[in-house]
This record gives structure tokens, sequence and C-alpha cells, in this order.
């Protein structure tokens, strides 16, 4: 497994879609605080706070960490990678781990700019907002603690930006079993996205219904898991670190299970 994950991790390194997915990411990245940071100062209108929220984070990484899946996993299966290592005595179950820790280590490569510019922005004890709701990293920006933010706060800070990475590996773990059933990039990509959306809408039930939130807060998508912010208390950034970690073991071992016995053309 550990010959699979390097020879996944050279071949990453040397792909140029990686490589433009991070200069998307870096792009979108510098839009968002630019625009979080212009719009409390009227010198941008707040009806383009719609705009600024297609930038953050969430709103990018429902498409973009599908579109890895997609080229990696799919693309794997497509030119018989996997078929290969199958062949030569690599377990199933080795596969799967391998190919998800990789895609794991991208995810969090091309998050890498928003927590960057999101650490910085904090940084200048400036105001940030986009006048509407908010989640990720962007919402670790515009909340009230983040004007009040210090050097004492930097470790804190950085176990929450560790833990909201994994919150979005997490969320993303759904695209493995589905790379791996589906096959085919076409399908996957709008398929998680159309899944994130609907789990987006779930959100606005928070509040409505004491089971469905019970529920729903055992899950990546829902409770506070995306609303991270320097005040939230120790125990509930362990309880989404808990939470994350549980989901994405699930989604691996659901992956396995469908993946042991299926036909590998």
């Amino acid at each position: 497994m550990y010959n699979l994950i390097i020879a996944d991790l050279f071949k990453l390194r040397k792909s140029m879609a990686i490589k433009i997915l991070f200069a998307i990411t870096t792009l979108s990245a510098v839009a968002m605080i630019v625009m979080a940071y212009l719009i409390p100062q009227g010198k941008i209108d707040d009806s383009m706070s719609g705009l600024a929220f297609m930038f953050c984070d969430m709103s990018m990484m429902s498409i973009l960490g599908a579109v890895i899946a997609g080229i990696y996993i799919c693309g794997d299966i497509d030119n018989k990678t996997i078929h290969d290592a199958i062949a030569n005595g690599c377990s199933r179950g080795a596969v799967i781990v391998s190919k998800t820790v990789v895609f794991f280590l991208a995810i969090a490569f091309i998050l890498l700019p928003y927590a960057i510019t999101t650490a910085i922005a904090l940084g200048t004890s400036n105001k940030f907002s986009i006048g509407s709701s908010t989640l990720g990293f962007l919402h670790m920006l515009t909340s009230k603690g983040a004007a009040a933010f210090s050097i004492s706060d930097i470790w804190k800070l950085l176990i929450i930006m560790i833990v909201m990475i994994i919150v979005y590996m997490a969320q993303l773990s759904v695209c493995v079993p589905l790379a791996l059933a589906l096959k085919k990039p076409a399908l996957v990509i709008p398929i998680y996205y159309g899944f994130s959306i609907l789990c987006g809408q779930l959100m606005t039930l928070k509040g409505k219904f004491t089971l469905f939130d019970n529920i729903f807060a055992c899950t990546p998508y829902g409770g506070n898991h995306a609303f991270l912010t320097l005040d939230t208390a120790s125990g509930d950034i362990f309880k989404t670190l808990f939470v994350s970690l549980i989901f994405i073991i699930a989604m691996l071992a659901v992956t396995y299970c469908a993946f042991r016995k299926s036909e590998i053309k």
C-alpha cells in the first residue's frame, strides 16, 4: 500500500490538472477575501454577496473536490491502473485506502490557499463580511470572534483549520464510492454537486425538527461542523473531528463492501 501511495503522489505531483485546480482556488480565495473586505466598507454593493459566496471554499470544493475524484480515481479505472495493481497482487482494500489517502491529500493541497489567505486576513484585524450566511473558512473570517484575533490564538486557529480541512475530506469521501461505482467523471461531478446542494438546503431545516437535527449532526454536513470559529469550544472542535473521522471510516467500509466483489474490466 505504501508503494501505491508513493506512486500516486508522484503522478499527482506531475499532473497539470492539480496545478490548474490549485491556481483556481488561489484566485478564488483572494477574490473571496477582497470582496469580504470591500463589502462592509461600502465599496462593493451588498448585492455582490452572492458572487463572494460563489468564490468561497464551500462553493468551490463542492465542484473541485468532485473534479479531483473524477480525474484521479475514475481516470485510474479508465487507464487500467487500478486493474494492474489488483492483478499484481494488491488487495482491493489496499487500493481503496491508497486512493483515498492521496485523494484527501489533493483536497488538503487545493484548500491551502483558503487557509493561508484566511490566516493572513485575520492577522490584519480588519472587518470582513459579505452580509449573508457563510460556511467554512469564510465563516471563520467573518465571525465575531475574528475581530478579536491575537497572536495567542495562532495555535487554536491552526487546529481549527486542520479540523476544517478534515471536515471537507469527510464531506468529499462520498465521492470515493461514487467514483469507483460510476467510473465516469461526467456522472460523479454533477451527482456530488447536486448532493451538496441538497445538504445545503437541509441545513435550512436546522432547529425545526429535533430528531432530524440529531441525525444530521452525526454527519459532516450537519450540526455546527462547517461553522467552526475561534469562539468554538474545544469540546465542539473534538466532536467535529470525531464525527468526520467516523464518517470517513463508514464511507471506506461502504466502498470496500461494494468494490470487493465488483468485476474489474
